[in-house]
């Protein structure tokens, strides 16, 4: 049986005072139906994969869009009661449990923040933040309103790759020392265009949000704003999510890395778009600093190849000192031994039994009163490395870093990049402390 503090799926006549924000309000009891009832905030094409997993165990009370067609697309899909092109419309309705957030990446982070601070459950697409500042200030959001935030890396609830986790953490190859993943395909190119008008129907002051405003572009909107600083993280952000947290996991490492470094550019690409088509990053834990603590992670970007490492788009490599273990989200595990011989059929000695799907481990564990597989805390230290390693492409420089403080130590510019600038004159989504 869920505590008190999980008010949103149980029977409860108390409310709890929550800390001044940006979207200051008092939680509110709810009580507990068959089935809990959230709100999707963004409905374009991500969100249409994401509501698959929620639609058998979950109703859609809300579809939140500034495009007014992909609103009613999605309440066709779900049968959600109402659309909204404004996202505190939902966050006001007392009916809804949790919320979906599947917006670009600069709203990621200030409406899950506004949802926690108004009671709310939040599932958060990847990357779970636009900048570093703002994963900070989401964690905090998440503990200081006792609200489940589930990150939408779904490896961490896929048994394939859960179990291959759990071979590198019963030893399988020896201590993993370095662990290296890639991002492989070739993307379009998004040519080059000039301001024009929105389409119809579209809210675009509403889209651009907290961020800095910029006039409408044809390819800076739908899909295309993740090559754009003022609105994605590029690829190291978008599919790069997956390999790094991946990677970070079968490392066994947690926080943020001591140093960083990054080479990249447009080496293919002759468009718009504004984040880099090739990079290489590597990042260092040093641990307790002795002989066989420190660790390396390393990452490999490609935007414009179809020359794939075992012939996969996607994966990471673990290095340990007893073999060398390949897995991939597309379903492909390897093993070789200390000899570089394959190992047939390796399976873990505790195999982990995750549950259906991410999106019901997010359900579930509001219920259960327990942490997500993903939780926000896993995911901002995962998406830290996005940050940091688009921050070193971004000034060519690399990188030292204090775990702790989460800072940036040898460069102010750099450092300076850990947060973003956000709308002149301000918007009422601007998280509190992130300037």
């Amino acid at each position: 049986m869920s505590k008190s503090t999980r008010r949103n799926f149980v029977k409860s006549g108390a409310t709890v005072g929550l800390a001044a924000t940006a979207y200051s309000r008092v939680a509110r009891a709810v009580t507990r139906g068959p089935r809990p009832v959230i709100g999707i905030v963004g409905c374009g094409g991500r969100s249409k994969g994401l509501v698959k997993g929620f639609t058998d165990d979950a109703d859609v009370g809300w579809a939140c869009d500034p495009d007014q067609g992909h609103a009613q697309s999605m309440q066709e899909t779900t049968r959600a009661k109402q659309t909204t092109n404004d996202l505190r419309r939902v966050l006001d309705d007392k009916s809804i449990d949790a919320i979906v957030v599947a917006t670009p990446d600069h709203w990621h982070a200030p409406a899950a923040i506004m949802a926690c601070d108004a009671g709310k459950h939040v599932y958060v697409e990847k990357p779970c933040s636009h900048n570093l500042r703002e994963g900070q200030l989401l964690v905090k959001a998440a503990r200081r309103n006792k609200v489940v935030v589930q990150h939408g890396t779904q490896s961490r609830s896929s048994s394939f790759i859960a179990n291959a986790i759990q071979m590198l953490q019963e030893g399988m190859i020896g201590e993993v020392l370095m662990a290296k993943g890639w991002n492989v395909q070739r993307r379009n190119n998004i040519g080059h265009a000039d301001p024009s008008t929105p389409p119809a129907g579209v809210d675009y002051d509403t889209w651009v949000g907290p961020a800095e405003l910029m006039p409408f572009q044809s390819n800076r909107f739908h899909y295309n704003w993740h090559w754009w600083h003022n609105f994605g993280t590029g690829d190291i952000g978008n599919d790069g999510a997956h390999e790094m947290d991946m990677a970070r996991w079968g490392l066994g490492v947690e926080g943020l890395p001591s140093s960083v470094m990054a080479v990249g550019g447009k080496y293919y690409f002759d468009d718009d778009q504004q984040f880099p088509d090739t990079a290489t990053c590597a990042f260092e834990w040093p641990g307790d600093g002795t002989v066989g603590r420190r660790k390396q992670l390393i990452f490999e970007m490609r935007i414009w190849s179809k020359s794939y490492p075992h012939n996969c788009d996607t994966g990471v490599e673990f290095y340990g000192t007893k073999g060398m273990l390949f897995v991939s989200k597309r379903g492909k595990l390897q093993m070789w031994d200390d000899s570089n011989q394959p190992v047939s059929d390796p399976k873990p000695q505790n195999p982990v039994t995750p549950p259906r799907n991410h999106q019901v481990d997010f359900l579930q564990s509001i219920t259960d009163d327990r942490k997500p597989t993903a939780d926000i805390a896993i995911g901002h230290d995962s998406v830290a490395l996005i940050h940091l390693a688009n921050i070193a492409v971004r000034t060519g420089r690399s990188l030292q870093v204090d775990p702790g403080h989460e800072t940036i130590t040898n460069d102010a510019i750099a450092n300076g990049m850990l947060t973003r600038n956000y709308r002149d004159g301000g918007h009422w989504s601007v998280p509190v402390g992130a300037g």
